[in-house]
């Protein structure tokens, strides 16, 4: 009876000891947890800290060493308005965390601040590490993993983040730049004489039919771009069709981050009679739902400046654009502004309207190898027009304060339909890649792109013609596009 009555004293002593061993390792598995949780967290605030400086730093880059400074003072300023362990502690940030690349590859090169700043063009990434800073934001002091061993009493932790262009604001069309000269100086005549910047081959303030130009012939050269191709990229045919450029018309953007660095695929022949709705959407025009106004919004101004009715203008235009003009002695098709003299019989009313957005420039306001100021360059006063254009054209003595385009009301302003308001400043103005000319024959061909020339355009596009103003011309990399974070 005694042996008997003892074994379960026995077995509750064992469910004891196994109790208290299970809730040993209980206890274990929940410190290791906790402590794994505080890593955890370190690390996902670390990683804050990379994503949103490498998105600070990839926004600034455009190709110039000013860039890259800004970038470096971007991503302290966006470090320094975030916390760590659970947002107590400042931190103290540094540009050795920084580096700038061509390319979003892991494998670089990357290059540190100094070095970008040196060599600057062509950049388009930067990647954050926080391993790069002080040793102590990625330590977590353990408590319970420390009584498994010495060498689990602080464990460390770090992020990395890449940023940078994925998309570049420009629109799929592409002409022949009428010089390869990114600046020359034209001594229009005086007295006193007036050198005006020319920027390869075109005059700011003019405008052109974007469909009748052509430095290397006398038929008209326009391209429609593969907008999925990057340059130096292998581009298809597929990509040119009108289905697939049509969206990107509308945007006024292009699927990759530069068009310059290597040829770009173009296929010969802007499809004008097909894509001019999508162009018209900057004026509130919105036919058969080729575009829609969610992702391209009108202009916030859609006044068309059409050339029969030019209030500024002193004498009246016979032309929409500089008239075109067929150079045979040089093979050309340029329009009678470009030519020094302007050809035999031309009269002023052949410049088509003129200023409407951007104004002629001294060439003494154009600073080789540097980029134009934020504010523009000093323009020309209105009064030279008549030694800037044909000779005895007449001072246009109404002309505003502000190009017609920058009003706010008025007669040279129009706001788009309520439905569609307020619209989007600057969405007139197209980013037109100029080629390097002539083009190799063939239907779809590879082709260089020398600068991006800014046009805007003066009224709707026609199935026809396209009618911009020359507003200047600026390197790839100096256009917006969308800024992303990087697997």
């Amino acid at each position: 009876m005694d042996t008997h009555r003892r074994r379960p004293r026995r077995q509750r002593g064992a469910f004891a000891m196994m109790f208290g061993l299970a809730l040993l390792g209980l206890l274990l598995f929940v410190g290791m947890a906790l402590d794994l949780g505080q890593l955890y967290n370190r690390k996902a605030e670390l990683q804050v800290l990379a994503d949103a400086t490498a998105l600070a730093a990839a926004r600034e880059l455009n190709g110039t060493a000013a860039g890259v400074a800004s970038a470096l003072t971007k991503a302290a300023t966006a470090a320094s308005e975030l916390r760590y362990q659970h947002g107590q502690l400042a931190i103290t940030w540094s540009s050795a965390a920084l580096r700038f690349s061509a390319t979003p590859d892991a494998a670089g090169p990357w290059q540190d601040a100094a070095s970008a700043q040196s060599a600057p063009d062509g950049l388009l990434y930067a990647r954050a590490d926080t391993g790069a800073l002080n040793a102590a934001y990625g330590q977590v002091a353990t408590v319970f993993m420390r009584a498994l061993s010495s060498t689990l009493a602080d464990l460390a932790t770090s992020a990395r983040a890449v940023a940078g262009r994925q998309t570049i604001a420009a629109t799929p069309l592409a002409v022949c730049a009428l010089s390869a000269t990114p600046a020359a100086s034209r001594a229009n005549p005086g007295p006193p004489a007036r050198n005006e910047l020319v920027e390869y081959g075109f005059r700011r303030g003019i405008a052109y039919d974007l469909m009748q130009l052509n430095a290397s012939g006398l038929a008209a050269e326009h391209f429609v771009i593969d907008p999925l191709s990057p340059p130096g990229s292998t581009g298809s045919a597929a990509n040119t069709a009108d289905s697939v450029t049509g969206p990107y018309v509308c945007t006024g953007t292009l699927q990759m981050p530069r068009l310059q660095g290597g040829a770009i695929t173009v296929k010969r022949g802007f499809p004008l009679a097909t894509l001019y709705p999508q162009l018209n959407s900057r004026f509130d025009q919105y036919v058969g739902g080729a575009c829609s106004p969610n992702g391209a919004p009108p202009d916030a101004n859609i006044k068309a400046y059409a050339y029969a009715a030019i209030p500024w203008m002193s004498t009246p235009r016979t032309t929409q654009s500089a008239k075109s003009y067929g150079d045979a002695a040089h093979n050309k098709l340029w329009t009678v502004a470009d030519p020094l003299p302007s050809p035999a019989g031309t009269v002023n009313a052949d410049y088509g309207p003129l200023w409407s957005y951007a104004k002629a420039v001294p060439y003494s306001s154009y600073t080789p190898g540097s980029p134009e100021p934020a504010g523009g360059y000093t323009p020309f006063a209105v009064a030279t027009w008549a030694q800037l254009y044909t000779p005895g054209v007449p001072v246009a003595a109404s002309y505003p304060a502000l190009p017609p385009y920058q009003a706010l009301v008025g007669a040279n302003f129009q706001a788009p339909s309520s439905a569609n308001q307020p619209g989007l400043r600057q969405r007139r103005v197209l980013n037109v890649a100029l080629l390097s000319c002539p083009v190799a024959a063939g239907g779809t061909v590879t082709a260089s792109v020398l600068a991006v020339g800014k046009f805007f355009m003066t009224v709707p596009a026609t199935a026809t013609t396209l009618h911009a103003e020359f507003a200047g011309a600026v390197q790839d990399q100096e256009l917006g596009g969308a800024i992303e974070l990087l697997p």
